[in-house]
């Protein structure tokens, strides 16, 4: 819907964790989320959003929530003049393959690479560092303030890792003209590029399930029925980007009475039969019960 010279754009962050690897739904070959106008037979933002989605990616779609509406008047103006207001979506599904090749999984770590630290600090860093340091030189006035927050944002020099820090790393990035929708060459950009602002769109909704799986059980959203408590770990490292302490995870997860077992077992890679365990009905009643997290205690 346009009113004036202002766009109302509906977005969708669609995450899946399969296997060990959280993945994005996308369309357009993997340069665009799932999106379109909020158009006057809407009833709703979230009908017009699943109406699109349902639309471009045949995929259905559960839990959703709204994540973030941007508005700001120097970035993806489609409209000559005016500007495109964004109002993204977080929907956290099961990966299911798209009919006829509308649409596409891809992973969280193509677009920024720098997120993933499961197998300890990312090369990728060393450059960002060093470009960073050559964007921060550029401005003798400003120079200590970039410092700090090139440090802060991405745990250089000492400073720790914050991997909730997602969108602020990216929009350090943008403001540093190291990615491509910020106009740089292209030699120069970090991760894989999206249109318009929809990277910045997904930075938004990894930081906020980042945030959100350390106290809400909102990951079974992601787990089969059943599974392995290997398997809910993985999920909970594939999204954190994070390596955890197993013996650490499994008490907490104890402690807090957030599985049961079935009864059944699995046989895993390499070992004997693990048993099998749901979430218990009581954390799938009450989704939103406070103080119910999973743990994110670091090896």
């Amino acid at each position: 819907m346009t009113i004036g010279l202002a766009h109302a754009e509906l977005i969708a962050v669609l995450t899946a964790v399969t296997g060990s690897d959280p993945r994005v739904m996308t369309v357009r070959s993997g340069d665009v989320l799932p999106s379109g106008p909020f158009e006057l037979g809407h009833r709703t933002l979230q009908s017009g959003l699943r109406e699109w989605v349902q639309d471009q990616t045949a995929h259905p779609v559960g839990y959703l929530e709204q994540l973030y509406t941007f508005a700001d008047r120097d970035r993806n103006n489609e409209i000559l003049g005016g500007r495109t207001i964004s109002i993204s979506y977080l929907g956290l599904v099961r990966e299911q393959a798209a009919p006829g090749g509308m649409s596409g999984w891809h992973g969280w770590y193509e677009y920024l690479p720098w997120e993933d630290h499961r197998s300890g600090r990312p090369t990728i860093l060393d450059d960002i560092a060093a470009r960073l340091t050559d964007w921060i030189d550029e401005d003798a006035m400003r120079r200590s303030q970039r410092r700090r927050r090139a440090d802060f944002d991405f745990g250089l020099y000492g400073a720790a890792w914050n991997e909730d820090l997602v969108l602020q790393r990216y929009e350090l990035l943008y403001e540093a003209r190291l990615v491509a929708e910020a106009g740089c060459d292209l030699k120069h950009n970090f991760g894989r590029s999206m249109f318009a602002d929809h990277r910045r769109i997904l930075a938004t909704g990894m930081a906020r399930l980042r945030a959100k799986i350390k106290y809400r059980p909102v990951v079974f959203e992601l787990m089969p029925e059943n599974f392995t408590l290997l398997q809910l770990q993985k999920t909970v490292e594939a999204l954190a980007g994070l390596t955890l302490h197993k013996q650490n995870f499994r008490r907490l997860i104890e402690q807090q009475e957030l599985v049961e077992e079935t009864g059944g077992t699995e046989s895993e890679t390499g070992g004997r039969p693990a048993k099998l365990f749901r979430f218990r009905r009581a954390v799938l009643e009450e989704r939103e019960f406070s103080g119910t997290k999973l743990p994110l205690s670091r090896n």
